[in-house]
């Protein structure tokens, strides 16, 4: 089921780029395959699948494949730890809707996204291009020097938590913020602990997804098309695909770690206390509805700012937001040391 959430999400990301690229330069965008354009996507996909499948001569084969491949893989992989909602209660029995709780989940995450490089950069190497070549090394250094900034960003969110598990960092945000009487359930969202580090996990994130203004991989005026410039058919799917997925995935996970993932005000109404499935039901409303917002916005700001050069981008990544990062993980650290005490001298229990 996350699966094909997740592929139709992505496909669906497809079509609404399209049309809030259309709306945002005062354009239709896609019309014509079904009402509204609706069926663009699939038309897509099928267009894809029919297309030829092209290799260059000299390409190596096998590798040539396990790029789009690993790429689509690691994508699809890093949605397994995600909390989607509080668990179902059927027939005694209760069913969390989570695929895997790890307690590790957020090392899980960042392992998995340190992988998810070498999919792009065996493609690029494998197409015996120096277009794809360039553009694979363009990628591979700025997805490794923004995640430095990422971890650090996250490692604040570990010490407010005291869990590596995603499901724990979402479950302590459904309380009440800074404990306050007044304050409904479900608003102890880290977005207000944590303002700096979700800046920093945003903007790396759009790094990491090679999303506008971070797009230098794919550099069309300088590389082509960047690391998949010799592919076509599904392969090109592939690659194209597992950057929405990724958008969908990193959404997710803003949401869950900033924004209290399923969590929402007055999540303890009785009504919600007396039907466990009526809250899981809108638990996953609520987390779907700040995933598809972080979407929006990633589409939003595409279309918005133009690119960064490739020496403003790596000034940005090592001299910025890596800084900031540490010195936003010393001052979180002061803060969780110093809880204790500064909560007993404001008198908030």
């Amino acid at each position: 089921m996350v699966f094909a959430i997740t592929m139709g999400v992505a496909a669906y990301s497809t079509y609404a780029e399209r049309k809030i690229a259309a709306f945002m330069q005062d354009r239709l965008g896609p019309n014509r395959a079904g009402p509204y354009g609706l069926l663009q996507p699939i038309a897509d996909g099928m267009k894809f699948f029919f297309k030829e499948d092209f290799a260059p001569a000299d390409a190596d084969k096998w590798l040539f494949v396990a790029g789009p491949s690993l790429a689509m893989l690691i994508a699809l992989l890093t949605s397994a730890v995600i909390p989607w909602s509080t668990a179902l209660q059927l027939g005694g029995q209760s069913f969390p809707l989570q695929v895997t709780d790890l307690n590790i989940g957020v090392l899980y995450i960042t392992g998995a996204v340190s992988i998810g490089v070498y999919g792009i950069m065996i493609g690029g190497w494998a197409s015996n291009n120096k277009f794809a070549l360039l553009g694979a090394i363009r990628a591979s250094s700025q997805m490794i020097s923004y995640e430095i900034g990422m971890g650090i960003a996250l490692i604040a969110i570990i010490l407010m938590s005291g869990s590596l598990s995603i499901h724990d960092i979402v479950t302590q945000q459904s309380g009440q913020l800074y404990n306050f009487s007044w304050m409904p359930n479900g608003m102890a969202w880290n977005i207000f602990y944590q303002p700096i580090g979700f800046l920093i996990f945003l903007i790396c994130a759009f790094a990491e997804c090679n999303r506008t203004p971070f797009d230098l991989p794919e550099c069309e005026q300088e590389l082509v098309g960047g690391y998949h410039t010799e592919y076509s058919s599904m392969k090109l799917g592939m690659f194209m695909f597992s950057e929405y997925v990724n958008m969908f995935v990193s959404s997710a996970l803003i949401s869950s770690l900033y924004f209290g993932g399923y969590s929402f005000p007055f999540m303890d109404a009785s009504i919600f206390q007396s039907s466990p499935n009526l809250l899981a039901f809108v638990g996953f409303c609520v987390l779907f509805a700040k995933i598809l917002f972080f979407i929006f916005f990633f589409m939003w700001i595409r279309w918005t700012i133009p690119r960064f050069r490739y020496d403003q981008l790596m000034h940005l990544g090592w001299r910025v937001l890596m800084p900031l990062a540490i010195v936003n993980m010393l001052l979180t650290g002061l803060g969780v040391l110093g809880a204790p005490q500064l909560r007993a001298m404001l008198g908030w229990g």
